[in-house]
């Protein structure tokens, strides 16, 4: 989540607030923690409540006494530990609701404790448990009514019609309905959490990704020439000072070029939504590459077939490192002094091949192993595909395809 900046980088007061109130609905929502005021408001509503329907109860139920301001407040007090315990509390409260029902109390805000308990347990996943606890007080309740009430308070009670069970059924099924319904929601709320979390991590994954291949492909091809200029100039510093000055000149050449691509790099990873100072580079920058590989003793040459059409800047920028890739390749493992850049452009798809004469030297000359990856890699991020191997007469050859689109991959 991107939050505001202030000038002095610690952000506005309001975007302050915002992680905060996040962090306090977290521990709200902790499991361990006991939701004190919910329930003491509970505890209050059930308690004051009861009273008033005491009030309009006289003449068929019991008053309340000390046992019943007990059973009143003994719910509540349990449903303090409905978060860690849920299903303990459930049979518990359910347990307590049966008690102050055939003691003869008024009915009322007691079923608020019924209501809450269930709720938690089905949340927390305990279904079976809050289906068991609510089933066995609505039975309870049916055989006091109808069966108990003669031994049981208030004396003189009569059984309860039949058309109140209705009513009661009705309730038990709407509870039990809106704590399913809640658990359906928390559970798609969680589920999209994670998936939301997914994709930012394999957001975040890609994009380390492309940096590393772009930190690889800038310093690779600088690095190699920087190598082979180093070389010359060890050997021609005694014999031949001015060439030897000369491939100076071009370490320092190309060790710019690279710092200024590696900053522009850097510069997008400190800030992502900004746009880029500098334009990414592209196939117009071809002769750039055909003059530092003429700087590293290698000669390229390049053609072209087809009718240029403006390329979409990720497809561009692919088709440049792959070829400087490509190049950089041939300057560090093949034999060959001469090299070849054919760039097609066909309907809906651009080709690039990169042949050298070859033979390979050998030799290890230095980089990561992972070029011919990493141009697999850049091709297949834009839906194309990239083939090399050595030609039957020896020489080496990368062919690249990569389809155009009119809109760059994000």
């Amino acid at each position: 989540m991107e939050l505001e900046r202030g000038p002095a980088g610690g952000g506005s007061p309001r975007s302050r607030g915002v992680p905060r109130l996040l962090r306090q609905w977290e521990e709200w929502r902790d499991p361990r923690r006991i939701p004190w005021v919910s329930t003491v408001l509970l505890a209050v509503v059930v308690t004051v409540g009861s009273g008033f329907a005491a009030e309009g109860q006289q003449a068929t139920r019991e008053p309340l006494d000390v046992l019943a301001r007990v059973l009143l407040l003994a719910g509540p007090a349990l449903l303090l530990l409905r978060n860690r315990y849920p299903v303990p509390v459930v049979f518990g409260v359910c347990g307590i609701a049966l008690v102050y029902l055939s003691a003869g109390y008024p009915y009322g805000p007691v079923f608020l404790t019924v209501t809450v308990a269930c709720f938690a347990a089905v949340v927390a996943g305990r279904r079976r448990a809050a289906w068991w606890a609510v089933g066995l007080l609505w039975a309870g309740h049916l055989l006091v009514a109808h069966w108990l009430f003669r031994w049981l308070p208030p004396a003189g009670d009569r059984a309860a019609p039949w058309g109140q069970e209705i009513v009661v059924t009705a309730w038990v099924a709407a509870v039990l309905a809106a704590s399913e319904l809640a658990r359906v929601r928390r559970e798609i709320r969680a589920r999209e959490r994670e998936e939301r979390e997914a994709a930012e991590r394999r957001r975040a994954d890609e994009e380390r990704l492309r940096i590393a291949r772009e930190l690889h492909d800038v310093l690779a091809h600088s690095i190699a020439v920087i190598n082979v200029q180093a070389g010359v100039g060890l050997t021609l510093l005694d014999d031949d000072p001015e060439q030897a000055r000369a491939a100076l000149t071009t370490i320092r050449s190309a060790s710019k070029e690279a710092l200024g691509e590696v900053r522009q790099v850097l510069d997008r990873l400190r800030s992502p939504g900004e746009a880029p100072r500098a334009p990414a580079p592209g196939l117009d920058r071809l002769p750039e590459l055909v003059e530092q590989a003429a700087a590293a003793g290698l000669s390229v040459g390049i053609g072209r077939t087809g009718e240029v059409p403006a390329l979409p800047p990720g497809t561009d920028l692919a088709a440049f490192r792959i070829v400087q890739e490509a190049l950089t390749n041939v300057v560090r493992h093949s034999g060959s002094r001469t090299a070849r850049v054919e760039i097609t452009h066909l309907p809906g798809r651009l080709v690039l091949r990169v042949d050298d004469e070859g033979p390979a030297t050998g030799t290890d000359a230095g980089g990561s192993g992972n070029g011919l990856a990493g141009m697999r890699e850049r091709a297949a991020a834009l839906g194309g595909s990239v083939e090399a191997g050595t030609r039957p007469d020896g020489g080496f050859r990368v062919r690249a395809e990569l389809p155009l689109r009119g809109e760059e991959e994000t």
